[in-house]
């Protein structure tokens, strides 16, 4: 009972309120498998993980600079920290130091068929442009990717259709693929 008042709490009440878009999209579906390119401060990667199902059949992996962030860069974890806090989860999880591109150019292919792939609006854009190419290769064919993107009120999670992510992944012409 607990758990359905918090899973609740999370998706209709929590603040801030762009990650009610994610809180309720777990609640509606189950997802084992998920990749965050961009932890921050993890609050928001500890809420996701209590709506999932615990134990070794859920998998996450955090993409993020940990201590090589800049001071632009907003608020983050060392690599140590960030492990700490979601060995407390009770889930599988695997830390991935680095930019967006030089990480998934080292793990796309060990990061086949996610459910949930969330890209944090404080990412290199630069970075994340040339990572786009790796994406598909993470997906399945109900794979959901939530993009986060600044707004005037703060930033909002917006769904990336599979063509849209074809379309990013190509490379434009002149530039060689990876």
């Amino acid at each position: 009972m607990a758990g359905r008042i918090r899973s609740l709490y999370l998706a209709y009440f929590s603040k801030p309120k762009q990650n009610r878009t994610l809180y309720k999209l777990l609640r509606k579906q189950p997802v084992r498998r998920i990749t965050e390119l961009g932890i921050g401060t993890g609050e928001r990667t500890l809420r996701m993980l209590e709506l999932c199902p615990g134990g070794e059949e859920t998998h996450y992996a955090g993409i993020d600079m940990f201590e090589a962030r800049g001071n632009g860069d907003g608020p983050g974890l060392a690599l140590k920290a960030a492990h700490s806090l979601l060995a407390t989860t009770g889930v599988k999880v695997r830390l991935v130091p680095g930019d967006p591109m030089s990480a998934l150019s080292r793990t796309a292919n060990s990061l086949a068929r996610q459910d949930l792939i969330i890209i944090s609006a404080d990412q290199d854009r630069e970075s994340l442009a040339k990572a786009w190419f790796y994406v598909p290769r993470m997906l399945h064919e109900t794979t959901v990717v939530l993009l986060e993107e600044p707004t005037e009120e703060g930033t909002t999670l917006r769904r990336v259709s599979h063509e849209e992510i074809a379309k990013l992944a190509t490379p434009p012409k002149g530039r060689r693929a990876a």
